[in-house]
């Protein structure tokens, strides 16, 4: 099946959306680890993050792609998640945007 896309677009350079990735994740390991289970993002190239987590017993998949005027995130929803495709979508958008600056408001 196609992967729920995300796109956040931003007009940071892509070394610092990859700081704010970073810094974003540890803190996200800290504050929300024991909630949802290891956390596990690696950068495997120089702008695309692999990002493996569990939530709810479902096991999530995906990446991030820092593009120069936007974020590409990818995530391959397990089944009953994706009833809940557009809620994963918002919060997806409603974080990242935040965290880039791009948030509509």
């Amino acid at each position: 099946m196609k992967p729920l896309e995300v796109r956040i677009p931003h007009d940071l350079g892509q070394d610092e959306v990859r700081r704010r990735l970073d810094k974003a994740l540890v803190h996200a390991r800290r504050e929300y680890g024991d909630k949802v289970g290891e956390i596990d993002a690696q950068w495997e190239q120089e702008n695309r993050m692999r990002i493996r987590l569990a939530v709810m017993g479902m096991n999530f998949d995906g990446s991030i792609d820092v593009l120069v005027e936007e974020l590409l995130v990818q995530l391959e929803l397990p089944g009953m998640a994706k009833l809940f495709a557009g809620k994963i979508r918002t919060g997806i958008e409603e974080r990242l945007g935040g965290l880039l600056g791009s948030q509509q408001v």
